[in-house]
């Protein structure tokens, strides 16, 4: 998944450029903090007990899921306090850039493993509603 900005679509107007963008940006990060609930709770444990030598890689995951929160939580402030455009192009470059590095690692270090880790969980408790 990447995380991209894009321009307001041509002939729409500003406001409804913006509107759908907020809109657009606050189910995405919805889904996204509900699919690290879901690895934190489900998939990190399952994955930990197959495979306890990933527990290091599983804790660098879990606490860069808590840092993508917290500056999720700044974006959602900085929207609700209508802060400039400026502004609100620093919180999603930052959030784009940890959030670019945080899937390459996972896909690297977890990639495989997940191909044969076996889960009884249904998929939207383990991956959130992405």
């Amino acid at each position: 998944m990447r995380v991209t900005r894009e321009a307001a679509p041509s002939g729409g107007s500003a406001e409804r450029a913006s509107r759908d963008f907020l809109i657009y940006c606050h189910g995405f990060c919805l889904a996204l903090d509900g699919h690290h609930r879901g690895e934190d709770r489900a998939l990190f444990p399952a994955i930990e007990k197959a495979h306890p030598h990933l527990v290091p890689v599983l804790r660098a995951l879990e606490q860069d899921h808590s840092m993508i929160g917290n500056l999720l939580s700044g974006l959602q402030d900085a929207v609700d306090r209508t802060a400039s455009a400026a502004e609100l192009d620093r919180h999603l470059g930052g959030l784009a850039a940890i959030m670019e590095n945080h899937f390459r690692y996972e896909e690297r270090q977890l990639l495989t493993v997940l191909d044969d880790l076996e889960l009884h969980d249904a998929v939207r408790d383990v991956l959130g509603p992405l």
